[in-house]
């Protein structure tokens, strides 16, 4: 009876699949679907690739085995592996630290397919000892996912909130790098969504309003060092008399180079310049969510669709704050 090696029925989420049988007869019948390859191993080391189509083994069509196993006719051992040429889709999440140490959690989706079958055995399947599709798929989740941890950390948290989509292009290009390493190909990522904690929320608020992080982050360095010298009464007022004003103080904002007088000569008494084309404006209303200009007195960004928040007195307000941090107002 001929002995046919086929990879049948194959599911749609099912990357390789091993041929249970080891010891192969010379005049077996190979049969590759397309979208398949099917490789010949040996001790962990590829040796033949078949592509679609039927084929019969013989010497000449697996000379490196032949060549392993010598000149008898006799059936010999090696194991079989099917891999899907086609394209898989799989999801992550995880979390990570931005440049500033804020703890960030993400999601979203990935898709990828075998560039490579070779280098991705050897580098996954006979490498790793991984020859279920199951096993694969959580290996290939975790190293994007140990991926993703790692380029994320290099960015700010400003960048992740109001540039995700710059982020993902970028950290998209890093990926396709590690993955061609393991013979694969990433095709497109997709970061769904980021979020962090209570307390970095309340400041990536205060940043995108100010547009100033140094200052932010001077407060919160005021507030600690007031709660160590809180601790020990009798230091506290002369060390704090030197250290206090100096962390409060706000830092320098560079010089603005001077705007020419449009009428020409010397100009009028109290003229102050004027403001360079595309300026920022001192009063613009940012969303506190995903960092896009509204216009004033919004009750939803027209960007994201979220619920803006204001004090009595119209100024915007955390959501789920008891009182406004500009005015004092009680938020009802």
């Amino acid at each position: 009876m001929v002995q046919v090696i086929e990879w049948v029925n194959p599911g749609e989420e099912e990357i390789i699949w091993r041929y249970p049988n080891e010891v192969i007869k010379w005049g077996a019948q190979l049969i590759v679907h397309e979208y398949e390859v099917a490789i010949f191993m040996r001790d962990g080391k590829v040796y033949d690739v078949f592509g679609p189509g039927r084929h019969t083994l013989t010497t000449q069509n697996l000379p490196l085995l032949y060549k392993l196993v010598g000149g008898s006719n006799s059936p010999f051992k090696a194991t079989v592996i099917f891999v899907s040429m086609k394209q898989f889709q799989g999801r992550y999440g995880g979390e990570t630290q931005t440049r500033e140490l804020a703890p960030v959690k993400y999601y979203g989706v990935y898709w990828f397919k075998v560039s490579d079958p070779v280098l991705f055995l050897t580098e996954v399947v006979g490498g790793q000892s991984l020859y279920d599709t199951q096993d694969v798929t959580k290996f290939i989740r975790a190293y994007f996912n140990e991926g993703m941890m790692k380029h994320l950390s290099a960015y700010s948290i400003v960048d992740l909130f109001q540039n995700l989509d710059m982020v993902s292009t970028q950290v998209k290009v890093k990926l396709m790098e590690d993955f061609r390493r393991l013979g694969l190909e990433l095709v497109d990522v997709k970061i769904e969504g980021v979020n962090t904690n209570d307390e970095w929320r309340q400041r990536l608020f205060w940043i995108m309003q100010t547009g100033n992080a140094q200052a932010v982050m001077q407060m919160d360095t005021a507030k600690q060092v007031a709660a160590e010298l809180g601790k020990s009464e009798g230091a506290a007022i002369g060390a704090g008399m030197m250290i206090m004003p100096q962390l409060l103080q706000q830092p320098a904002q560079p010089a603005q180079p001077a705007q020419p007088y449009a009428g020409g000569g010397v100009p009028p008494a109290g003229y102050q310049g004027t403001q360079p084309a595309g300026a920022a404006q001192p009063n613009q209303e940012i969303c506190p969510y995903c960092g896009k200009p509204i216009p004033p007195g919004a009750k939803f960004c027209p960007y994201c669709g979220k619920q803006i928040h204001r004090c009595p007195n119209g100024h915007i307000v955390p959501e789920g704050a008891k009182f406004c941090p500009v005015c004092g107002a009680k938020i009802e």
